[in-house]
């Protein structure tokens, strides 16, 4: 632990307890979904492949100030990450199927995704989850973190981890497209996910290139989401074993 901190962790170890904090790796999970089997017929299935473009020229990454806290200042020079563009592609787009699923329902991994709170950065900054699937919450860092998710259509919840290596786990039980995260205590530390009812999504890539596998044949709208350029929308069919391209632009 940080020498710093210590003056102050017992009380905000005890504020976080009353307020639903505390340092319990794991709330109380719903119960289980009946096991469901997948509806995919591999032999027909389908994908997409595409790009994410911006066009303009973004403005310039600014510098974090970190002194709040010095395990972080000390780390070196941040820079904000609202748009991450290379050679014209967009990376942190979050692209899923919005809808034509119809009625199917699809297995909910047991395997967590792991949001890690490493180098006073959420990583990832967006992601994606289907709902009843564990979320893994870690601090790699030597600092006090909190994880603060403010959804509007799931719990909202505040957790305090302030040792290294401290976890939590929490489940979604609603699909919602986005949920943010932020840190109470280092203003600058965001994050999104992405809450579906199934396993058909992707975020772009530094080069702004994304992928989605084992569609099933149908027409869709597919959804492309960027936290600062808002939505865009196309429709696509997907025949049996085809995988169509898509292009989304996002204009400055």
């Amino acid at each position: 632990m940080v020498s710093f901190l210590r003056p102050f962790l017992a009380v905000i170890l005890l504020s976080s307890a009353a307020c639903g904090g505390g340092n319990d790796s794991k709330e109380t999970a719903p119960a289980p979904a009946a096991t469901v089997a997948n509806p995919v017929d591999a032999a027909t299935a389908g994908g997409l492949k595409g790009s994410i473009k911006l066009e303009g020229t973004p403005p310039p990454s600014q510098t974090i100030n970190r002194r709040s806290d010095q395990y972080c200042e000390q780390l070196g020079e941040a820079k904000t990450q609202n748009f991450v563009a290379t050679g014209g592609g967009l990376q942190n787009v979050f692209v899923y199927v919005k809808d034509g699923l119809g009625e199917m329902k699809f297995p909910v991994p047991t395997i967590p995704v792991v949001l890690d709170q490493k180098g006073c950065t959420y990583v990832p900054r967006v992601f994606g989850i289907q709902a009843g699937q564990p979320l893994e919450i870690l601090n790699s860092d030597e600092t006090l973190h909190n994880i603060h998710a403010q959804p509007m259509n799931n719990r909202e919840f505040n957790r305090g981890q302030a040792l290294k290596g401290l976890k939590y786990t929490h489940v979604f039980t609603t699909a919602e497209v986005m949920v943010p995260f932020n840190c109470d205590v280092h203003n600058w530390m965001n994050a999104w996910v992405g809450v579906l009812n199934h396993p058909f999504y992707a975020v772009s890539g530094q080069d702004g290139t994304f992928g989605i596998q084992n569609l099933p044949p149908g027409t869709y709208t597919i959804e492309a989401w960027h936290e600062k350029l808002g939505t865009q929308t196309q429709m696509v069919t997907i025949g049996p074993k085809e995988t169509k391209e898509l292009s989304f632009t996002f204009k400055l």
